[in-house]
């Protein structure tokens, strides 16, 4: 097989996608030229070699008194893509980001938030697919989408994400792609893949201080350290999953064994001033799911659950090692998509996660649930306008996301919105009651 499109051409693709997972940071800052022209080199003796990406700057100002900046952000996002022959293709792409809100606004922001959000270089996607009959290898850097809801994260295990905007964002900006070997099989009815990923990527969630830190008892200016897991194939994580056309129904389960992508609290006092201590780490979690679909003419209906073994949760049980009680949790959520008259689509979803090990003092409710909104309206071909309502029916807490996108040429689009956030403290959405912002976002598709 490899003689027909280039051995040499793949054995130094391959060399080039493990060198950088071998040496990537946690925050993936790479020599991005230098990869774009050892693709750009390798594609001039395939075919089909192509370059593509966007630039956008994205505006935020934070409403609750006293208002500021809180987003003045630039980014690019440059990919090329071709073919060896033989059916073999590969993809390099790579972002650059800079927010200058937090240094601009230095008196809201610490020092580590500024240094946080100020830049960002990262590979996005780097790899190979090699078809051989009807398997085909995905070897690289890649995105792994098991599942997706309107929103909200459920059986998409394997995405990490950027978590510093809380999930404001577009979810294909948001994801952080793994570094992954994956084995995909295409039958006539039936998808079965494999999935091994050696070295993980994980959540980035910013630093106290943020504006979306997700544990606003932590003042800002605190030092958490960041446990991240060593480069080690025994911090592997590996999953399957199947998937099936049946009358009509898409259907897959899957089970996935990780460590977590979204980071645990670890609390530690200290004995003599009984000052806290905290470290975020990786917990080795089991999770078994499923998802579902089907089209039945008037509406979509969809969903998803997962079963999670080894997850732990904060708690203020003082007897509870490192402020921590562990549960199984059950995640489902159920929705149907709507359309209607040409113009206009609804969504609603009902999602809950159930605790099975619940105990005193941990600050969730055995079953946590809630529900989304959603209705989009396009006037035209130039202009649509989204609403996302999206609320927790424990806490009454809340969220609220009109915007307004003008498409004003085919390569270009802007949007204006603003994103509003009530409710207790302790709540989902509640939680970031004062980061209230409205938002303009430009971009350019080249």
């Amino acid at each position: 097989m490899f003689r027909h499109f280039g051995f040499k051409q793949l054995a130094a693709s391959l060399l080039l996608i493990g060198s950088a997972a071998a040496t990537a940071t946690a925050a993936d800052d790479v020599d991005l030229d230098a990869l774009l022209r050892v693709g750009a080199a390798d594609a001039q003796s395939g075919s089909g070699f192509k370059l593509s990406g966007y630039a956008d700057f994205g505006a935020a100002y934070t409403l609750p008194d006293p208002g500021h900046w809180s987003k003045l952000s630039a980014r690019v996002e440059l990919g090329a893509s071709g073919a060896l022959g033989s059916g073999v293709k590969w993809k390099l792409s790579g972002r650059f980001a800079a927010d200058g809100a937090p240094d601009l606004e230095s008196q809201y922001y610490p020092g580590a938030v500024r240094r946080d959000q100020r830049t960002d270089v990262s590979i996005r996607e780097a790899y190979l697919d090699v078809p051989v009959g009807d398997w085909e290898f995905r070897l690289g850097r890649q995105h792994v989408v098991w599942g997706e809801m309107v929103g909200f994260f459920f059986a998409d295990v394997v995405s990490a994400r950027d978590m510093r905007e809380f999930l404001l964002p577009e979810f294909e900006s948001l994801r952080i792609p793994q570094w992954a070997v994956r084995a995909e099989y295409f039958g006539e009815e039936t998808h079965f893949e494999l999935l091994w990923v050696p070295f993980a990527s994980y959540d980035r969630i910013g630093k106290p201080g943020a504006d979306f830190y997700p544990y606003p008892h932590i003042a800002a200016g605190t030092h958490v350290h960041e446990d991240r897991p060593a480069n080690d194939l025994r911090n592997g994580n590996w999953g399957l999953r199947v998937s099936r056309l049946m009358a009509g129904w898409d259907l897959s389960g899957f089970y996935y064994n990780s460590l977590n992508v979204e980071p645990t609290l670890y609390t530690r006092f200290d004995p003599l001033t009984l000052t806290p201590a905290y470290a975020l780490r990786q917990d080795r979690i089991r999770q078994l799911g499923a998802t579902f679909s089907k089209d039945l003419g008037q509406f979509v209906l969809k969903g998803e659950t997962v079963y999670t073994r080894g997850r732990r949760f904060n708690t203020t049980d003082p007897g509870a090692a490192y402020g921590l009680k562990a549960s199984d949790t059950l995640d489902y959520a159920i929705g149907v998509d709507i359309p209607f008259d040409s113009v206009w689509r609804f969504n609603v979803q009902y999602f809950a996660r159930e605790h099975y090990d619940r105990a005193r003092g941990m600050l969730v409710d055995r079953a946590e649930r809630g529900v989304t909104f959603q209705v989009v309206r396009e006037f035209g071909s130039d202009f649509e306008f989204e609403l996302l309502a999206a609320s927790s029916l424990n806490r009454e807490d809340y969220m609220l996301r009109p915007k307004l996108t003008w498409k004003f040429a085919p390569e270009w689009r802007a949007i204006m919105g603003y994103d509003h956030f009530e409710g207790r403290s302790t709540g989902l959405f509640g939680r970031f009651d004062a980061a209230d912002r409205a938002y303009v976002e430009v971009r350019r598709w080249f």
